[in-house]
């Protein structure tokens, strides 16, 4: 049992609340290890020494005595702790053990009062305070962290009669207190200098923004009104609370109903600590109203709770007197009282409000009261039994009243799209959050949306008043995420019978609200805000959140073992498991590490199998984390090289690469550094081309062997994929689908799915572009062997080229159309790309130039942004021979230029269409040699090839210089052969417009 000290009753253990006073009681010290926010003081007598050589023994003990008492009181009334007394120094934590929103504030008022007291005590001294992380509950002592040593060293640098304070407590106080910067300090034990701040003054309260023009509340505020206008109609007094967690705009409801109403307004706000608080309100607004009862016993009692004589009175005189000056300035004007953060109100109070709501008469007068749902659990029936009581709950805003929000509080300023929806999800519709984020990506243009301190010490000291074991309960929710359910918080509190109580009154206190569960049979709840989640899961020690991910873990698998996402989320917490393991330094669990990695890399391989990049990066890289040091998983680094690339990251799948090779070098293992090489290799196609066709010729002559003597098969799939590349390069497109099938059939036999799909865009490359018919082409494509789930993205492309040549267009671009959207969801930048050139190739033989231009164009600039070099000197050119078309030559021709200097020598199609589209620029500009010339050159680069298309598409530009320079029959027997080629081909479009082409020439012929 333990005693309040209002009133002197036992109440019952973990009480908050005296069951006969109604008090607040003091909180317990806390029986467990916590990780809290916390502001630390440190106060230290300077010239001590000297103090000894001149006092007597017992005078300098009377003295330090006087001093150390007169500290704890000051620090004792400001609600903290004195942790203990290291020789003359005291050190305080404000914090614990319960923690206050506004503890930084405490701290700086007791540090400015310790300061002024001092020299009255005959000595001086120096004050440090920080604020920062640090672990309580432990058995040595109250608060353990970095903050202690920071608070400590703050003091040891601050002048005698100086308060220093460091950057974190002055970014929780700033709009209270008057400070000015001092030099960054050296301090003993930190890298780098410390910010820190002189502490001058402590001017006031934390001021409380309005915020901007209110939104989203229209229903509330009509409510307010409504309650104004029976006040004043009826000559009745009305109480109307507004209820709502902070920050949700209780201010703001008030301040745009107050600002529309002819009354007189007078405030009282209740605060969190300090003696004699039970009626400071009430002295706030007697002071505003600053009118006397004509009744001389209420005069005398007003008087007397003003402090202005010293007469004796009881709560009964103060509530009679309060209501009799209430009813007389109504008289004159119609009144609004305000009562802010009345759950901060003492028991006295709050009858005091219900007293005067009920015994009002003939008064015309509005008690507009502001409070958390908090209040709700000391009264459970607050004001419900009156007649003229009305109450509002403010939910959050909805997105589209927060995007509105966001809107205003920007003024016209420019926010990037990404920026307002992360602020839109982290505040998730709470005003005040939108409010601050916004204020923090103000002060540091560019940066993330982090959640600002002072709302991070408003949800952690919400927390802290809960009962121990509600908690309790809601720490082990927060482990399984934002949505957790009855079953695994059961698991994880074994020793919590009432689990299902405990969840239900959270639910009440607006901390949580019912869910639709994922697990069959289960009951699921949802943070009522993502950041109480992050608060509460903060607020473990990061031993327990280790044991706890483990233990939730078994949970999920033994409960939900057909889970969709079960590798996923097993992984994320055997990886957080392991992970606080390692920060404390716990001896490694390899079993822990190859559970995660198994779950994770089985997850980012599942993500590749459906193309989302954005999931398998994340997983495959988290993966690749949990890997020792002195270990390597070849299969792993591959796909990451692999991942990364396809997204658009070419530079970091490069170092990727690169670092692999090296690994392998280190390791003296050749296979491994000869893989690296190649992967490496097929990734500078792309990005530094020149020479690197060459360079895996000669690494594939070296691995092919050595590779086939190991029967190493995932080694032999990846020279395979080098193989089927250095092809393409050479635009040898049957070569290049021969070793896709090889590739292919190794990934079966690897059992990689994934891997067999990475291969699709090659297999169906190497049939659209090579010598296959195109209607073979799509009765394989109907046949489906690249169906389910290794169907590629890409195999939709080759169906709707396929689909162009044969001149169904619509279909063509309704697949495009769909793949699109599919390709930006899923983060596949290079993919979205690709599409660009297939639907400038459809429009080319559409005829519609201008479309041709605009998605080439379009692809360009994608591949630029992504740092790839290879499909862009190709895509280049086909933007240039479409704006020839358009005769828009410059812009043709500066295209061109990027595409000569960007692609390789080896690079035969880039060098076939350069040539070509300059031919047909030199021939419209009237030089007839040279473009006579090109043309022929790219004419004999595509005998190279087996591209019958592009074949065609060369000898039919050939034919058109030709016939611009006047060698008509020359560019007949051109387009003769272009035509065989076509036809081979099954390239329909092409074939009627070369025939056309040459009905027209043979007319004109004569």
């Amino acid at each position: 049992m333990s005693v309040c000290t209002s009133c002197g009753h036992e109440t019952r253990e973990g009480a908050k609340f005296c069951d006969a006073c109604g008090a607040v009681l003091a909180a317990a010290a806390p029986a467990r290890e916590q990780r809290k926010t916390v502001t630390v003081l440190f106060c230290d007598v300077t010239g001590s020494t000297a103090l000894g050589e001149r006092l007597d023994p017992e005078a300098l003990r009377t003295l330090l005595a006087r001093y150390f008492e007169h500290m704890s009181a000051i620090i004792g009334s400001h609600g903290g702790t004195v942790e203990k007394f290291i020789g003359d120094a005291v050190m305080a934590v404000f914090g614990v053990p319960q923690l206050h929103e506004d503890d930084a504030l405490r701290a700086v008022r007791a540090a400015i009062e310790m300061r002024d007291a001092l020299p009255g005590l005959g000595v001086e001294g120096r004050i440090g305070v920080a604020t920062g992380e640090v672990v309580t509950g432990t058995k040595e002592r109250l608060a353990t962290g970095d903050t202690v040593n920071v608070a400590a060293r703050l003091e040891q640098a601050a002048q005698p009669g100086e308060v220093l304070i460091g950057a974190e407590t002055l970014a929780l106080v700033r709009t209270a207190v008057e400070v000015e910067p001092v030099e960054p300090l050296s301090l003993k034990g930190k890298s780098r200098p410390v910010p820190a701040f002189r502490l001058l003054a402590v001017t006031g309260e934390l001021q409380r923004s309005d915020g901007a023009t209110m939104v989203g509340r229209d229903d509330e505020l009509q409510g307010l009104r409504r309650a104004w206008e029976r006040s004043g109609a009826e000559r009745t007094t009305q109480l109307f609370t507004i209820f709502g967690t902070a920050g949700m705009g209780k201010s703001r409801l008030a301040a745009e109903f107050l600002g529309s109403v002819d009354a007189r307004v007078v405030r009282g706000r209740c605060i969190s600590y300090g003696a004699g608080i039970t009626y400071w309100p009430l002295v706030e607004i007697l002071k505003q109203l600053a009118t006397t009862p004509p009744d001389a016993t209420a005069a005398q009692i007003i008087a007397t709770l003003l402090g202005e004589t010293p007469a004796p009175i009881t709560a009964d005189e103060i509530v009679w007197a309060f209501r009799k000056t209430l009813e007389h300035a109504a008289e004159e004007q119609p009144l609004v009282v305000v009562f802010d953060d009345l759950h901060w109100a003492e028991p006295a109070l709050l009858d005091l409000v219900e007293h005067v709501a009920v015994s009002c008469r003939d008064t015309p007068l509005l008690l507009l009261c502001m409070a958390r749902p908090e209040l709700l659990d000391r009264r459970p029936g607050w004001a419900g039994g009156l007649l003229n009581a009305t109450s509002v709950l403010l939910e959050p805003l909805t997105a589209a009243d927060t995007d509105a929000l966001i809107e205003l509080l920007l003024a016209g300023n420019e926010l990037s799209a990404g920026l307002r929806s992360r602020i839109r999800e982290a505040a998730e519709g709470n005003p005040l959050f939108v409010e601050e984020m916004l204020a923090m990506v103000r002060a540091a243009p560019g940066g993330e949306v982090v959640v600002p301190p002072t709302i991070q010490a408003l949800l952690a000291a919400r927390l802290d008043q809960l009962d121990p074991t509600e908690r309790s309960v809601l720490e082990r929710g927060s482990v399984e995420g934002k949505v957790f359910h009855r079953g695994s918080v059961e698991a994880l509190a074994p020793g919590e019978p009432q689990v299902p109580t405990q969840l239900l009154a959270l639910v009440r206190k607006e901390l949580l609200r019912p869910e639709r569960a994922r697990l069959v049979g289960e009951d699921a709840f949802r943070f009522r805000h993502l950041l109480i989640r992050d608060a509460a899961y903060d607020g473990l020690p990061k031993s327990v959140r280790a044991e706890l991910h483990r233990r939730f873990a078994t949970w999920l698998i033994e409960h939900d073992a057909d889970l969709v996402e079960l590798d996923e989320i097993v992984g994320y917490h055997l990886e957080q498991a392991h992970r606080y393991g390692a920060e404390l330094g716990q001896p490694d669990d390899p079993a822990l590490a190859a559970e995660a990695f198994r779950r994770l890399a089985a997850a980012g391989r599942r993500a590749l199998l459906r193309h989302d990049l954005g999931a398998a990066l994340n997983l495959l890289d988290r993966a690749a984390a949990l890997v020792a040091p002195d270990e390597l998983d070849l299969a792993l680094e591959l796909d990451r090289i692999d991942t990364h690339f396809f997204s658009g990251a070419a530079g970091r799948a490069v170092e990727l690469a690169d670092e692999l090779a090296e690994q392998g070098r280190a390791r003296g293992d050749r296979s491994v550094e000869l893989c690296a090489l190649i992967e490496g290799g097929i990734v500078r196609l792309h990005t530094e081309p020149e020479g690197v066709t060459a360079a895996l010729d000669v690494l594939l002559a070296e691995a092919l062997p050595r590779f086939e003597a190991e029967a190493d098969e995932l080694a032999l799939y990846t020279a395979s994929v080098g193989v089927c590349r250095v092809a393409h390069m050479r635009a040898q497109m049957d070569a290049m689908l021969g070793g896709a099938e090889r590739a292919v059939a190794l990934a079966r036999r690897l059992d990689s799915p994934h891997r067999e799909k990475r291969l699709a865009p090659l297999v169906g490359s190497g049939r659209v572009s090579g010598t296959t018919p195109v209607r073979d082409v799509l009765a394989w494509l109907d046949a489906g062997e690249l169906e389910g789930p290794v169907r590629h993205p890409a195999l939709r492309m080759s169906r709707a080229t396929s689909l162009a040549m044969l001149g169904r267009f619509d279909e063509a671009r309704h697949i495009i159309a769909v793949l699109v959207v599919a390709l930006r969801d899923q983060g596949a930048t290079i993919g979205v790309a690709l599409t660009g050139g297939i639907t400038a190739e459809i429009e080319r033989l559409a005829g519609d130039w201008e479309a041709a231009a605009a998605a080439a164009l379009g692809s360009c600039r994608l591949y630029r942004e992504a740092g790839e070099r290879g499909w862009l000197s190709t895509t280049a050119c086909l933007a240039a021979g479409a704006l020839v078309h358009l005769d828009r030559l410059d812009e043709a021709e500066a295209l061109l230029q990027e595409a000569v200097a960007l692609g390789a020598s080896e690079d035969i199609l880039t060098q076939m269409l350069a040539r070509q589209i300059e031919a047909r620029i030199l021939a419209r500009r009237g030089d007839p040699a040279e473009a006579e010339r090109l043309a022929h050159e790219a004419v004999t680069l595509a005998e190279t090839t087996d591209m019958l298309d592009a074949q065609g598409n060369a000898l039919a530009d050939l034919a058109e210089t030709l016939a611009l320079i006047g060698k008509r029959e020359q560019a007949v027997e051109a387009l003769r052969q272009a035509a065989e080629r076509f036809e081979r081909k099954g390239n329909i479009v092409s074939l009627g417009r070369i025939r056309g082409r040459l009905a027209e020439i043979e007319a004109a012929a004569g």
